[in-house]
């Protein structure tokens, strides 16, 4: 773990209002890289504290994994005082990121969410939904497995013998939230020339289609979306293989890659065969390849396979569980396990060599930094007892 808070977006500050998962992960990373990140959070708290078992201190894993990095201001919004402390704090801030309904933000009196720009015209303003509040499907609620549905992903997803299914993880919403810091990042890019903030819009929707890679182009262009399970519809042998200890995965990629396979398992005349020499052939040709390389690799010992496809520059990987992956020394040796004050988590994916990331907060309780926030926007001894006894900051 770095100690370091010389992070690349150090001196930026960060107001996460947003709830659930693509919001907060985009203020996480963020935070992860230096960011003056604080979470306005209901007196209830962010639903995803309840995501549970298991639970670490009453406080659910789930919430955990996307809250470090961050200070805690419990505010009531539905209280007009609340909504005109966020404001006053926007009036400081760099980042705004929510995920309200707009019918939310008009019983606050905000009926056009441009109006936030106009405002503070210095702010960059992340404003993350379902589905976007135009069109069709417009404003209507958005959670990843129901967008995984709607939008195709899921119909690509799975073995071929079955209707549909989920990927396992929220896919959806942990790219809407790397959409929407990037998109925020770009336009504080834009700022450093214009001096002007603006809106950066995510969709779960959006997100979705723009992952559809590459069956959505397949189809625009004269092709099918094709559920092939844990086949790649492109690439072929791209699949998961049995062996005599683990499943392997190879990803053979060309030409050169497949006639190395060939060769490792006894066959080289397989690699230059007419029916397989080229990708093309090997995708037209998929079922009769699987049943010649399935028996060849099931003779053989998984593990052993993986390294020695890999030293030849055959990219491949044996099925790891997620227990597994954790104990792994390169899991180690990339810092992909970080810990700080009782707080574990996955590490940083982005790594900067002069400006690195670092995990400097655990995850914090409701309301657990509100009068240390209040007191850093300037709010004297007065103000913040006065908001504490109206019970508009906790």
């Amino acid at each position: 773990m770095s100690n370091s808070v010389n992070g690349s977006l150090t001196g930026t500050l960060v107001l996460d209002a947003s709830r659930v998962l693509a919001g907060p992960f985009a203020g996480q990373l963020l935070g992860d890289h230096g960011a003056e990140v604080i979470k306005v959070e209901a007196f209830t708290g962010d639903d995803t504290r309840g995501y549970g078992p298991p639970f670490v201190d009453g406080t659910a894993p789930y919430f955990l994994g996307l809250n470090r990095n961050k200070k805690d201001l419990a505010l009531d919004l539905s209280k007009p005082e609340g909504i005109d402390l966020l404001f006053e704090m926007l009036e400081q801030a760099d980042v705004f990121i929510e995920n309200f309904k707009a019918s939310t933000w008009a019983k606050w009196g905000v009926s056009d969410l441009s109006e936030i720009t106009r405002r503070f015209p210095h702010l960059v303003h992340c404003r993350v939904s379902g589905f976007g509040e135009t069109g069709q499907l417009g404003g209507l609620p958005g959670y990843d497995a129901a967008v995984q549905a709607i939008s195709g992903l899921m119909a690509v997803n799975g073995p071929p013998d079955i209707d549909a299914c989920r990927i396992g993880i929220p896919i959806v919403d942990s790219c809407t939230g790397m959409y929407g810091c990037m998109g925020i990042l770009m336009a504080l890019l834009e700022r450093n020339r214009s001096g002007l903030g603006q809106m950066v819009e995510v969709t779960l929707y959006d997100t979705a289609i723009a992952m559809l890679h590459p069956h959505a182009s397949n189809v625009l262009n004269g092709g099918r979306a094709l559920r092939t399970g844990n086949g790649h519809p492109n690439i072929v042998p791209y699949d998961l293989f049995p062996t005599s200890t683990v499943p392997l995965f190879l990803a053979v990629g060309n030409d050169r890659q497949f006639r190395t396979l060939c060769a490792e398992l006894g066959v080289p005349e397989l690699g230059t065969d007419v029916l397989y020499r080229t990708n093309r052939d090997r995708v037209t040709n998929r079922d009769s390849l699987r049943a010649t390389l399935s028996p060849l690799l099931e003779q053989r010992d998984g593990m052993a396979l993986f390294t020695h496809l890999m030293d030849l520059g055959v990219p491949c990987a044996p099925v790891l569980t997620v227990e597994e992956v954790l104990e792994l020394d390169h899991t180690r040796t990339r810092e992909m396990v970080q810990e700080v004050e009782g707080y574990r988590g996955p590490g940083i994916a982005v790594k900067l060599d002069r400006t690195p990331g670092s995990v400097r907060l655990p995850p914090p309780g409701i309301g657990a930094h509100s009068q240390n926030v209040l007191a850093r926007f300037g709010f004297d001894n007065d103000r913040v007892s006065s908001l504490l006894s109206q019970k508009v900051v906790t």
